[in-house]
């Protein structure tokens, strides 16, 4: 039996040991008992929100429950040898190293995941130095008030005489460009200080609607219900508390197609046929309710995780390959900066509009996981004469139910028909990738 499918074991052990009744624990996490009893005989695969849930109510990390403390252990500390710092350790000793001194062991894995947040305040601070256009003109306009201010005090310091009437012009200018350079400070340094902080304060309408979305599990159980949607999507944009009105603007769009998504295709339907269909089927799912792809593939992985039988991922990206959508998905890590792997089916059928791809891919690197993708490209907006089409592409994520372990592989140990890929190039360890765009800092020679 596979780690993953040991979670329901596990809290089982954690409840039992606490001296918790199941229906005390299910009623704790608004399930039912009988539910909780399936999820505890490993008879229903769970995450997201109801992992994290019954995670506080044990008193314990979630990734003790998915993956057993141990292994969680040592898959951090593999983590942590795979990078440039831990060039010198010995990787396939890991395991002992947590044995053996198991204080140590955790002393690395917070080291290391500490590590990795201060990389991503890094990451965040120079992405928004580059990407900002707010951020780069408060700058501008902060550096020209400051030119100018310096430019007439050095009229009046090294001009012995000036005129009454221009004197008095020159301090009246001084004044007005000190009165906007310390108004354009204040802008600038408040801006700064609402994307300071944690995920619950992001850096970028991007990463607040992320939040935002994260914070719901993606699901919004208020726009299935009969209504008025718009009211609806006001109240929880509302509820919010966006820092600007580009986030409120972009969350109002995605909560519209939330909302006609739900109306073509009504959650009461869309659980029944899950419920019927023993495997994610977007295609039989888009016929079913005389939907396209990119519409079924939404409506999917949109649902609560307690309505799936297995998690979900999803991305979307336009025509020029920027992501306008992400929904992780564990195992198959989405990069928050810079490109994807160009290998994603994703960005195969940008080549191939209206052409549904299915296709089978393993991660490369550490904790590889293996995926069923469906992606297509689909033309948005109304089509009309002599006029440019574009084009947006849908790649749902399914993780494979049982874990493949003797397959057929090729000379190079590839999985046969399983197309190898990658997150991005610069942490990406494959070596020969026709698609590599940069040196990966996984790699020795970097």
């Amino acid at each position: 039996m596979s780690m993953s499918t040991l979670t329901g074991s596990r809290i089982r052990e954690r409840r039992l040991m606490l001296g918790v009744r199941q229906t005390q624990l299910a009623a704790s996490v608004n399930i039912s008992a009988s539910y909780l009893n399936l999820i505890e005989h490993n008879r229903r695969r769970i995450g997201g929100k109801l992992l994290r849930d019954l995670a506080a109510a044990l008193g314990v990390e979630q990734a003790l429950l998915s993956e057993g403390a141990e292994a969680a252990l040592i898959a951090t500390l593999r983590e942590a040898a795979a990078t440039p710092l831990g060039a010198a350790a010995e990787r396939d000793r890991a395991d002992e190293f947590a044995g053996r001194f198991p204080g140590w062991a955790q002393l690395v894995m917070g080291a290391h995941r500490r590590i990795g947040e201060l990389e991503h305040i890094v990451e965040t601070l120079t992405d928004r130095l580059a990407h900002d256009p707010h951020l780069a003109a408060s700058m501008h306009e902060v550096l020209s008030m400051v030119t100018a201010i310096r430019s007439t005090a050095g009229i009046l310091a090294d001009t012995r005489e000036i005129e009454p009437e221009w004197r008095d012009r020159f301090h009246r200018n001084l004044n007005e460009d000190a009165v906007r350079l310390a108004e354009g400070a204040q802008s600038l340094v408040a801006y700064l200080d609402r994307a300071e902080g944690d995920e619950a304060r992001a850096s970028s309408p991007q990463d607040e609607i992320e939040a935002f979305l994260r914070a719901h599990d993606f699901h919004f159980s208020a726009l299935e219900a009969p209504g008025d949607p718009q009211a609806t999507i006001s109240m929880l944009i509302d509820a919010g508390n966006f820092a600007s009105a580009s986030p409120r603007v972009m969350m109002r769009a995605l909560l519209e197609r939330y909302a006609a998504d739900a109306q073509r295709m009504p959650l009461g339907a869309v659980l029944a046929e899950v419920a019927a269909v023993p495997q994610i089927d977007p295609a039989g799912m888009a016929r079913r309710f005389d939907v396209d792809l990119g519409t079924a593939m939404r409506r999917l992985a949109m649902l609560a995780p307690d309505h799936l039988p297995v998690p979900l991922g999803l991305v979307i990206c336009d025509a020029s390959g920027s992501t306008t959508f992400r929904k992780p998905i564990e195992g198959f890590p989405l990069p928050r900066f810079g490109g994807a792997c160009p290998l994603w089916p994703l960005y195969s059928a940008l080549g191939r509009p209206m052409a549904a791809l299915h296709m089978q891919v393993r991660q490369s690197g550490r904790g590889a996981g293996q995926f069923d993708t469906y992606a297509i490209a689909q033309p948005i907006g109304p089509q009309q004469f002599d006029a440019p089409m574009l084009v947006e592409a849908h790649m749902l994520i399914v993780p494979e139910k049982t874990a493949q372990t003797d397959v057929p592989t090729t000379d190079a140990g590839q999985v046969e028909g399983v197309r190898q890929i990658g997150v991005t190039c610069r942490i990406c360890p494959r070596k020969d990738c026709i698609g590599r765009r940069e040196p990966s800092i996984m790699s020795e020679e970097f």
